[in-house]
Order: structure tokens, then sequence, then C-alpha cells
């Protein structure tokens, strides 16, 4: 096959990936209203439009205005209006303000989309070169963040309306309960020197995921599978939320402060504990994986049980030795452990807070231009998720991917992994 060949199928399964990460996020839209797709009920969430378009002004800036000399932006204004946090770029519009963008409609979001398509896949008809195939990479990938982010705004967005609105029909739900969970263990790991981390030499990586370098990891155990409600009950039971022993003093002054007794989702209605979901209102499913936890929650939890958090390290080696790959689901709630596997729920039920700070890893270098605005500016006052959820799209998670949140957040799909030093 000649080069030219090559090159010609490597571009068709580029657009193929490309036309299939963009129309996903139509998918995600399909049951919406318009007016759903405007909703904002907190800062930290954005509305589903806004997501639309973000994610489209990333391929207009990073790829076409900067790589197509005959492209003309679709909207002049819209270089403020969705521009996230690059002020390499320029001004943006405030983020807690974006619900109140009624203009420009969802209709002209949905024409913008279009349009931005239609330009990249010309582009990408032509010969690339690796700065333009690796903005692509970049911007697929941002895409696919961005889907499991619309998603978790959509379930806060629908939290607060007491009408409980489904996005998902319940005849989807998942519906085995397990009426017995095996109890947890704790799978022992020796001491070593592992490599933490990747170069990217084969497959497409985070700037934060870089470089690989050699961390000695003391000997610890790692739980077989994830926490569920029902052991989180049973820390709510004993008085979890009113004892300040179990807390970090950050977290105590959040708990007060917010007066929260229960995780985020959770109601307690005449004596029985139901959680909001995609599907609406649901009754509590005890061996599911407790999730939407915050930090100071996980860690509250863990000095309850006399266990901690993994580190990041730790959870990247145990990860080593299993298998993480995500498999294709439809169901929206993170299932109960199904005690198959050695260690469970990875990468496909909740991510898992970690006992690291997000800093970059030694020799850290941010990507090359405005673009490197992405990871590294972030790296102060957050901790590290590790391992992917139910709503992270396929083929989008690596044992190296690290996810970071403020730790007080919990409005995102996170869980609780429990480890053990071992003395």
């Amino acid at each position: 096959m000649s080069q030219s060949a090559v090159s010609t199928s490597h571009n068709n399964e580029l657009v193929k990936r490309f036309i299939g990460i963009r129309s996903n996020s139509l998918n995600i839209i399909a049951s919406l209203s318009a007016e759903d797709c405007q909703l904002q009920a907190m800062a930290d969430a954005s509305p589903t439009k806004w997501h639309l378009a973000h994610t489209t002004w990333f391929f207009e800036t990073f790829l076409l205005s900067a790589h197509d000399e005959q492209y003309s932006v679709f909207n002049p204004h819209f270089k403020m209006l969705f521009n996230s946090y690059y002020n390499g770029i320029g001004e943006q519009f405030k983020r807690a303000n974006r619900a109140s963008l009624s203009r420009p409609a969802l209709d002209e979001v949905i024409a913008y989309r279009d349009y931005v398509d239609k330009h990249v896949t010309q582009l990408l008809n032509t010969s690339l070169s690796d700065d333009i195939k690796n903005i692509i990479e970049l911007g697929l990938n941002h895409e696919q963040q961005h889907q499991e982010l619309m998603l978790m705004d959509i379930k806060y967005n629908f939290s607060v309306n007491p009408l409980y609105p489904q996005y998902l029909s319940p005849s989807q739900l998942y519906t085995d309960k397990q009426a017995d969970i095996e109890a947890m263990e704790f799978i022992e790991f020796d001491q070593a020197i592992i490599n933490i981390g990747t170069n990217a030499e084969t497959e497409f990586a985070y700037d934060n995921e870089q470089p690989k370098h050699q961390v000695l990891i003391h000997p610890f155990s790692f739980a077989n599978r994830l926490v569920t409600n029902g052991e989180y009950l049973a820390f709510i039971n004993a008085g979890g939320y009113n004892t300040a022993d179990y807390w970090l003093s950050d977290g105590w002054a959040n708990i007060q402060a917010n007066e929260l007794t229960q995780p985020l989702y959770w109601q307690c209605i005449n004596g029985q504990w139901y959680e909001f979901t995609h599907y609406g209102l649901q009754p509590l499913n005890l061996n599911a994986p407790i999730c939407h936890i915050s930090y100071f929650e996980a860690s509250a939890y863990a000095n309850f049980v006399k266990a901690r958090l993994p580190t990041e390290f730790e959870w990247e080696y145990a990860a080593q030795n299993s298998a993480t790959n995500k498999t294709i689901d439809d169901n929206s709630m993170p299932a109960p452990a199904k005690g198959e596997a050695n260690i469970e729920q990875l990468s496909d039920a909740c991510w898992q807070w970690t006992n690291s700070a997000y800093l970059p890893y030694p020799g850290f270098k941010p990507i090359e231009g405005v673009a490197g605005e992405y990871n590294g500016k972030f790296m102060n006052n957050q901790m590290v998720l590790r391992g992917g959820c139910v709503l992270t799209p396929n083929n989008h998670l690596r044992q190296t991917y690290r996810n970071f949140y403020y730790p007080h957040q919990a409005w995102m799909c996170s869980g609780i992994r429990l480890a053990k030093d071992i003395l």
C-alpha cells in the first residue's frame, strides 16, 4: 500500500471518529426540550446548550481558525460567549451566568455545529500535519469529557425541580439489585518501585498524565469493590454527619455551613430512602455503589471504618494488575459489584477519590500554545480522582487518566474506594 493510500485510510477513520463522537453529543439531547437545554441550577454546572456550543468553539478556535486560511468564523461574538477559561484567547462570558444566554437559541447552536463539522470534515480530507492531528485528538477527547459533564449537569439541573423530571425512561433502569452482596475484601500489594503515567507514545493522553516516572509504593491493601449505599447508610445512622472526629477541618466546616446530613440526591421520605437519578426519584439501591460523594465525605467515611483513601499511585498500581476496560452499558446508574473479579468497578461505576492532591508530575510540560491552559493552570487546591464512571464515553479512559475536582464538590459521578496500610 502506498504512503498516500495509508494516509487516506487514516483520514477516513479520523472522519468516522469525528462524526461519531460529535453525533453522540446530539444523541444526549434527543429527549430534551430547548428549555431543558437552557437550565443551569448552580454555578459549577453549565446549560446543555452551552456545552454543545463550547465543544464546537473548541474546534473552530484551535483547529479551523488556526489551520484553515479559507475558514470564516460562524459568528464573531461566539469567541467570547463560548470561551470557557482560555485567557490567551481573550475575554470569557461569566460562567455563573451562562443560563442567561437565551440567544443564540438552541437551533442556532445546532446550525453552528453543522457549519463547523462541515468545515472540519473538509479539512480532514486533506493532507494533515502532526499539529493538526494532535489538535483533532485533543478536541475529540475534549468533546467526550463534555459529554460526561452534560449528563452530570442534566442530572443536577433536573434535581432541583420538585416534579422530579425523568431524563430517561424508568423502563430502561437496571433492576438487578442482588439480594446479597459479598463482604468487601482487601487485596494486598507488596512494596515496589513502579512506573506511573505515560509518555503518550502510542495512544492519546493528556499532558497531566505525562511524563512517565518512577514512584516508590509502600505495602498497602486495596478494596476489591466500591463502598455501597448500604454501607454508607450505616455511617449516617451511626451519626457520621454529627461527629467531627471523622472529618477534616475544612470538611466539617463545609457540612456545617451547608447543613449537610446526607449525600447529594438522597432523600428520606416517610422513613424510606430514595435517590434522584436520570430516571427520576428511585428507591435507594443499598447494594449499588455510593455515588455523588465529595472528597470530604469520602475521607470521613474512610475514617469511620478505620481505613483511608488510596493515593493515585496506589490506585494506578492496583489497576496495572487488574482489568480496567470499560464495557458498553446503556444504563446510567452504577451497578452493584458482581463478585466475579479480583478487583471490580475500576472504571465502569464511579470515579474514585484518591488521597492525592492534583499536582504536576516531575518534568510536566503543558501543551504548547494557548491550548496549554487545558490542564496545568488548575493544579492547585483540587484532588485527583481515578478510574472512570458509568457516564464516561467508551474508549475514553486509560489507567493513567487523572480527573480532578475540588474537595467539596459532589455533583460529578464520584464514589469511594478504600485502602489500608500494611505495617
